[in-house]
């Protein structure tokens, strides 16, 4: 399960942020106060994927290119 989340979280991030969008939009009686906690959490997690993304491109920049392939 882990590895799945390393594998997707940028698309995992994306989900969350679009179904917050649309939970806040949609139920109209919740508190403000809840929505900007859940933006503030949204934001966390914002910077987290960052951090997985940016750890992931610095290894595959460590890595040897494949070799060309000929058709």
């Amino acid at each position: 399960m882990i590895d799945f989340i390393h594998a997707h979280s940028t698309r995992l991030y994306a989900i969350a942020a679009a179904a917050l969008s649309l939970i806040a939009y949609y139920i109209q009686d919740l508190p403000i106060g809840l929505i900007l906690a859940l933006v503030a959490s949204i934001l966390g997690a914002g910077e987290a994927v960052q951090r997985v993304e940016d750890r992931k491109t610095a290894k595959a920049l460590q890595q040897e290119p494949p070799l060309p392939t000929r058709f």
